[in-house]
């Protein structure tokens, strides 16, 4: 073994060619002995196959001496490239061995040659051995690979031939002599960057940051491109230097980039040099979001407002018109007074239908929905259409043959398409053609739509759609707010787009509206498709009761609990004048407190819904506790809360929408006695 290491590291390289002569001899005996030898084909296949391992040595052997030669070619010039370097450097082969080095590796480390390169680094890093031979790998692999010292510097391996590496020894001082030699590039970055001074004059702009300021950007003030912060830039960047840190992002608006294009800018301080780097991203984004959000949050006010509106106009409606009831009552229509008490009455049936608007838009109104094929309904409605749009305007229909149904309420969806086409109507003085069109859609996703967004599904989708005027693109955010309308004074309320919005919304629906000046306007409703059974088909209506007779029925006890002392006051002495027995309350607490009385009898709980304290619905369910089977009519100027998604939340349960005339409330009491006593009769 101890031979084997003093020979010379490429002697083996040579063995084939030592051997050649022997080789010879031994092919020209074994040919003898073949012709001599009956056994000769065994003979022959030993002889071809001795020559084939010979000759894959043979092979191996030269492929190892070119590698040999490249490599001393290589390491020549490799080393007349160090001798000048005026680095430490040395040439290391790829397994660690140390084949040169440079003068001034000589004289910083020693002579290393012949010796593998991890020894020389032992006092330079943790793991010589290990992080050595990582590193040396992957300069192989990459062609260059770098680790940085512990004690300041880095190690840097490049490869320079197929099995030849060159490592070098950058000091700390030369590295920072680099860095200052070769400043970072920032128009690499792909992201917006402005250096700034701490004035606030423009240094520097990267290729990114110039969609955003012109090209002669450089020596000016950062006001002239950037605005809308809302105090001095100067301040900013001084409170930035001040912090040391990074500060929050800003939005401001990019001025040479258009009025829509915003930016958000965060600072980052450069201590050393008294500088800001400003780096900067659309924030266009940002913006759309947050104006969707405002949107959102006004319209969710607004509604919350009309709702609460609603609610107590509907309480002064029901007094003002019950009272003007009572007193028709006591008036002959020959009467003079009997004028000015209709007058009164109609009115107030037209605030009622002002509210039914509001309450609409704020998504808070009675819908009755039931199974709808859309075809019929807008067919019958044809009719009436075009009686609406005069004869100038024609109204053309185009359905899908085979249109799903919808779960809708049909009033109120026959008031949303007359809405929509008499403002196409009123879109077009002089005349045109109005489009219907139906179509069956599946979306297997989210269809955006501007600022918001159509979830998928399968929808029946409604356009309605004119070649009229337009709507302009300032104003087409706002056209579903209540009072808002782009018609002159007199022509419309501003009610109508926000009773169509307010309908679709609860509908479970979408609503959207594309229009451009001069060409027309399109109106697109999506309606979820109703697959399910469990609600009565448009041809097949419930048929309505008959209405009661309103004859005295001294036996039957009303429960009436209302907290407005008007209302409670007129619908007090309205039930009284039909004969029936009528206990007051003016809250949920005062009614449970009289029930509380066993000896008290009453056949018909009549009470508001919302109420200070305990709400209509809480009380009347912890009084059917004790007294089950109790009839009960709910009151309300809108049914959020009691009827949700239209379903009844106490069975057999009745709603009286406010406000309602003397004959509502009569009628609506005595169709519960009608049926308490049918209930009663049969049981007997």
């Amino acid at each position: 073994m101890k031979l084997l290491q003093k020979l010379p590291r490429n002697s083996m390289i040579w063995m084939p060619f030592l051997v050649l002569p022997l080789v010879v001899s031994a092919v020209w005996l074994q040919v003898q002995q073949a012709r001599l030898d009956q056994g000769g084909t065994l003979t022959l296949v030993s002889l071809a196959a001795f020559l084939a391992w010979y000759l894959l040595g043979g092979s191996l052997a030269c492929a190892q001496i070119r590698r040999e030669w490249l490599q001393r070619r290589q390491l020549r010039r490799l080393c007349g490239l160090m001798e000048t370097s005026g680095r430490a450097e040395c040439a290391i082969a790829a397994d660690g061995m140390v084949l040169h080095q440079s003068p001034e590796s000589m004289d910083a480390a020693g002579d290393w040659r012949g010796r593998p390169v991890f020894h020389m680094l032992a006092g330079r890093l943790a793991d010589a051995e290990g992080e050595g031979a990582g590193l040396l790998a992957r300069a192989l692999r990459q062609g260059a690979a770098s680790s940085d010292l512990p004690a300041g510097g880095r190690l840097l391996v490049e490869r320079v031939g197929e099995d030849l590496l060159r490592a070098s020894i950058i000091t700390p001082a030369a590295l920072a002599r680099a860095n200052a030699a070769q400043p970072f590039d920032y128009d690499r970055l792909p992201v917006a960057i402005i250096r700034l001074a701490a004035d606030g004059t423009v240094l520097e702009v990267n290729q990114a940051a110039r969609a955003y300021a012109s090209e002669d950007v450089e020596g000016r003030h950062l006001s002239r491109l950037l605005e809308g912060l809302g105090r001095p830039i100067e301040q900013w960047l001084a409170e930035a230097l001040s912090s040391g840190r990074t500060t929050p992002p800003e939005v401001l608006r990019a001025s040479h980039a258009g009025a829509e294009r915003y930016v958000q800018v965060s600072l980052h301080p450069e201590a050393e040099s008294g500088t800001v780097i400003a780096v900067l991203s659309d924030a266009r984004a940002l913006k759309t979001l947050e104006a969707q959000f405002v949107q959102s949050q006004k319209m969710q006010a607004i509604g919350q407002l009309a709702g609460g509106i609603a609610h107590d106009f509907n309480n002064l409606l029901t007094a003002i018109s019950g009272h003007c009831d009572l007193l028709m009552l006591r008036h002959d229509k020959g009467d003079p007074d009997y004028a000015d008490l209709d007058q009164i009455s109609q009115n107030a049936n037209r605030a009622a239908n002002l509210v039914s608007h509001l309450l609409a838009f704020s998504r808070k109104q009675t819908l009755k929905p039931q199974r709808v094929d859309l075809r019929n309904t807008i067919a019958d409605l044809s009719h009436l259409l075009n009686r609406l749009v005069g004869e100038k305007v024609r109204v053309e229909q185009q359905h899908d043959p085979r249109l799903l149904p919808v779960r809708v309420d049909r009033g109120k969806i026959e008031q949303v398409i007359m809405n929509l086409v008499v403002n196409a109507r009123d879109a077009m003085p002089d005349g045109g053609r109005v489009d219907i069109t139906t179509q069956n859609v599946d979306l297997p996703q989210a269809q955006p739509h501007g600022r918001f967004a159509v979830p998928a599904g399968n929808y029946v989708r409604v356009t309605i759609a004119d070649h009229g005027c337009g709507v302009p693109p300032d104003l087409i955010d706002k056209i579903f707010e209540p009072f808002f309308t782009t018609k002159r004074v007199g022509e419309g309320t501003g009610l109508g787009l926000s009773t169509v919005y307010g309908i679709i919304k609860q509908t479970g629906g979408y609503i959207l509206c594309d229009s451009t000046v001069g060409q027309g306007t399109v109106f697109t409703i999506y309606l979820p498709v109703f697959t399910g059974a469990d609600l009565p088909a448009e041809d097949a209506p419930e048929k309505p009761a008959d209405a009661p007779a309103l004859s005295p029925r001294h036996t039957q006890r009303v429960l009436l609990v209302e907290d407005e002392a008007p209302v409670r006051a007129f619908a007090s002495r309205a039930l009284k004048l039909h004969g029936y027995h009528v206990t007051e309350a003016a809250s949920g607490e005062e009614a449970l407190e009289i029930l509380n009385n066993d000896r008290f009898e009453v056949d018909v709980f009549v009470t508001d819904v919302v109420m200070p304290g305990l709400d209509g619905l809480s009380w009347v369910r912890r009084a059917l506790k004790d007294r089950p089977g109790k009839a009960v009519i709910f009151m309300s100027g809108y049914t959020e809360d009691v009827f949700e998604d239209g379903r009844n939340p106490v069975e057999g349960a009745s709603f009286l929408q406010k406000p309602f005339s003397l004959t509502d409330l009569v009628a609506a009491v005595g169709q519960k006695v009608e049926g308490a006593a049918a209930s009663s009769e049969i049981d007997a």
